[in-house]
């Protein structure tokens, strides 16, 4: 039976040396010296995992067997958009401290094969590879891969698109500046205690599948939010920036560090039973600019055409920069209330814990946030709304929570809008000075933290802008599990061997 691999999931094409035990077994000791080469390519797996795979092919004609060499590796230098110089940040602390064994060991072997050099860089200290990138050449790389968690790739992208605005002399602290985008990929090889941004962009934190992803040189946009405070940048987003439950969780975890991955769940859990809620004020505006909706069934995946579209908006905007888009123009809506959560995500945030996310339909590359606001209820219900999160009911249908996809928003609490005078002008043009009178009974804390991909951000009162595919990932997004890819991926190719 034939099949094929195509030249894109192709690693390497590599001469094959027979050593004496293997010309004289069976049926080839009969025969003259032999001419061989192996095929080493990518091999897809359940659950979209990759492995490097081979196949070797041989002949008596030596002629033939350059030509076939040599023809394939042509077709592989025709892949303009495989790396060839990396410049890798390796966190060794991070996680279960396995940051450097799992590239030397898994990774490093890997882009050897491939014919990729690279510069690598252990991280000593807390923004190390921030500032580094700062320092560095960047232009002459074709990528940057951090080997870490969540966190690592925090600091990479921070550099990355700092060091982009710097050389462009754009101000950063400016929160309505049009963002330059940064063309140079970032490559995610999973070792931390959360991998959430490797899982909800490739399907699966495998260091393996990852490091595949970066050699046959996929490419993945990536919407990405800015988060000011007075017309100070805080901090780029580009999965979660939680308040109220998942700060409270990310503020009580960061003071039991000691406990290791373990001390998400029991920050979790003392959360959960302290139920704080908290007041304040919303403004947003609602992304018109894109199809679709956060209670869509179907979720973003591989060539998602609605991404594909707002690459189209994207690139005629560009075209046309004389135009400039006034943020003031567009319509902005209010909301006032108490809450127990205020999530903005820009993907779904899946993990193995929560497969859908926290926003299944959310896109990677559409310039929009889901905003899910959790108001006051029961912890009951608190508990029903938190569950919905591991099943496959739709989480957004309770009468307490609400969802709006919106491209910015802005908000502060009830009680630091008096002293924050600048951030939310608009909310107090529609709404007035808030009431001052606080009383006790209410809540045992006023303010919550912001959780920023993982990060507190103690400002209460923020200012929220989603940039398009401001940057740019070695991935291809979740693909479609079609009925029989395993049995293709595990059977057909092996017919070979």
């Amino acid at each position: 039976e034939n099949c094929f691999v195509p030249i894109s999931e192709i690693i390497a094409v590599e001469e094959t040396e027979f050593n004496k035990k293997q010309r004289n077994i069976g049926r080839w000791q009969k025969m003259a010296k032999l001419h061989a080469f192996t095929v080493y390519y990518v091999k897809k797996a359940r659950n979209h995992r990759w492995r490097c795979s081979n196949v070797t092919f041989w002949c008596v004609d030596e002629h033939l067997c350059n030509q076939w060499i040599q023809a394939l590796k042509e077709l592989l230098e025709m892949q303009k958009s495989r790396p060839k110089q990396l410049l890798v940040y390796i966190n060794p602390y991070g996680g279960k401290r396995q940051g450097k064994r799992i590239y030397e060991q898994k990774v490093a072997p890997l882009f050897s094969l491939a014919s990729i050099s690279t510069d690598v860089v252990i991280t000593e200290h807390a923004n190390h590879a921030k500032d580094n990138l700062f320092e560095v050449n960047i232009y002459k790389y074709d990528g940057v891969v951090c080997v870490g968690g969540d966190g690592m790739f925090s600091e990479v992208m921070h550099g990355l698109i700092g060091r982009m605005q710097k050389d462009s002399g754009i101000d950063q602290n400016n929160p309505k500046a049009s963002l330059v985008q940064c063309n140079i990929r970032i490559g995610i090889i999973p070792a931390g205690s959360t991998d959430c941004i490797c899982y909800s962009t490739v399907g699966i934190s495998d260091p393996v599948t990852s490091a595949l992803h970066i050699i046959v040189g996929d490419c993945q946009p990536l919407d990405v939010s800015s988060v000011h405070h007075n017309n100070t940048f805080l901090k780029y987003s580009v999965s979660l920036l939680g308040y109220g439950f998942y700060g409270d969780i990310l503020k009580d975890s960061e003071k039991k560090r000691w406990m290791g991955p373990m001390r998400y769940d029991y920050s979790g859990f003392k959360t959960f039973l302290s139920h704080h809620y908290y007041e304040g004020t919303i403004a947003y505006q609602p992304a018109k600019h894109t199809h679709g909706s956060p209670r869509d069934k179907e979720s973003c995946r591989t060539g998602c055409c609605i991404c594909k579209e707002s690459e189209k908006q994207l690139a005629e905007q560009q075209k046309e920069c004389g135009l400039k888009h006034e943020e003031g123009e567009e319509e902005w809506k209010f909301i006032k209330g108490k809450f127990l959560a205020i999530n903005a995500v820009s993907m779904s945030c899946a993990c193995p814990r929560s497969p859908k996310g926290l926003s299944p339909a959310a896109h990677l590359a559409d310039g929009s946030a889901d905003l899910i606001l959790v108001r006051k209820c029961s912890r009951f219900d608190f508990l029903r709304y938190l569950l919905r999160h591991t099943n496959q009911d739709d989480q957004f249908d309770f009468p307490f929570v609400d969802v709006y996809r919106v491209k910015s928003f802005q908000f502060t609490s009830k009680l630091s809008e008096d002293n924050e005078s600048n951030v939310m002008d608009i909310g107090k043009k529609r709404f007035g000075q808030f009431c001052r009178d606080h009383p006790a009974c209410c809540c045992n804390i006023v303010n919550s933290t912001w959780n920023c991909d993982g990060e507190t951000l103690d400002s209460s009162a923020i200012e929220v802008r989603v940039h398009c595919q401001l940057m740019k990932l070695f991935a291809r997004g979740i693909e479609e599990k079609s009925k029989d890819e395993a049995a293709y991926s595990q059977s057909s190719i092996e017919q070979l061997l």
